[in-house]
């Protein structure tokens, strides 16, 4: 073979030899770079529920991942606790959907039943821990607390407040605690204006109190007072003074006594507001 046969066989033979690596290289998966992390797997039987803290009378679904015999639902007793298959009585009173679910497993597994089984827990019945809502508000009754609900949310689920409502909601704990709540400031304020409710509480949402306004102004009538409402703020809200109204003769009747108020003066339940007219 002559020198420039050789030459050319050695570069056909190198172009072969390169071409099969580069499809391999194409064709091989990339090596796996480790297990994936615990917090990329999907965590199963996990729900909105998950956090609840079970109680006395709340209904549960059981379930175990590729099993039919096993679980179906299930009240939790006076004593706390729920009677299953296989492990027998069990508490689940004090305790979330997840902490149960794991309880159960570990029984399961201690049991010799199965060697890792996963356990699903459902609330379907929320019956221990509520708040109940009364007073002048749409849709009054028990809310279930089956996650931390803030306060503007507990009033979103019974409807808002009604119309001749109070413009706050008083909250008493179990303890006996009250507090009062401003409702503009759990619409528009920090988080902190709109705490969390807590199971036991009671929310009442007070009717209104009412003041009268007559004389020289444009829709007179009875109105709900506001939390601090003054006298400008009475006379815009009966659709302001008439051309002849005067905002320096604004007279209340207050516990049968005659009262002239200025445009600061602070309105109280009942009062009723007389507005006289300029004399020129």
């Amino acid at each position: 073979m002559n020198t420039r046969s050789f030459w050319l066989a050695l570069t056909i033979a190198f172009c072969t030899v390169f071409g099969v690596g580069q499809a391999l290289a194409q064709t091989t998966p990339p090596a796996a770079s480790g297990p994936p992390s615990a917090s990329s797997l999907p965590v199963i039987g996990e729900s909105a529920s998950s956090g609840y803290i079970l109680g006395r009378d709340d209904v549960i679904e059981i379930g175990l991942l590729g099993r039919n015999d096993f679980g179906g639902r299930a009240r939790v007793q006076v004593d706390g606790t729920i009677q299953l298959p296989l492990v027998g009585k069990i508490t689940a009173s004090e305790r979330t959907t997840a902490e149960l679910s794991d309880a159960i497993r570990k029984s399961l597994q201690s049991g010799g039943f199965f060697a890792d089984p996963i356990v699903t827990v459902e609330v379907v019945s929320f019956a221990s821990r509520y708040v109940t809502v009364l007073g002048a508000v749409n849709q009054p009754g028990l809310i279930p607390m089956n996650r931390p609900y803030r306060m503007s949310e507990i009033l979103a689920k019974v409807g808002g407040v009604r119309s001749d409502g109070a413009d706050y909601l008083i909250v008493r704990s179990e303890k006996g605690e009250e507090k009062r709540l401003p409702i503009t400031e759990l619409a528009t304020g920090d988080l902190t204006a709109d705490p969390y409710a807590v199971a036991g509480d009671k929310i009442f949402a007070p009717t209104a109190d009412l003041f009268y306004i007559y004389g020289a102004i444009n829709a007179p009538g009875p109105y709900p007072l506001l939390t601090d409402m003054n006298a400008r703020m009475a006379l815009v809200r009966g659709g302001g003074l008439t051309q002849s109204g005067s905002d320096k003769k604004i007279d209340a009747t207050r516990k049968g006594k005659k009262v002239r108020l200025t445009l600061d003066s602070k309105v109280e339940p009942g009062d009723v507001l007389l507005i006289g007219e300029r004399l020129f």
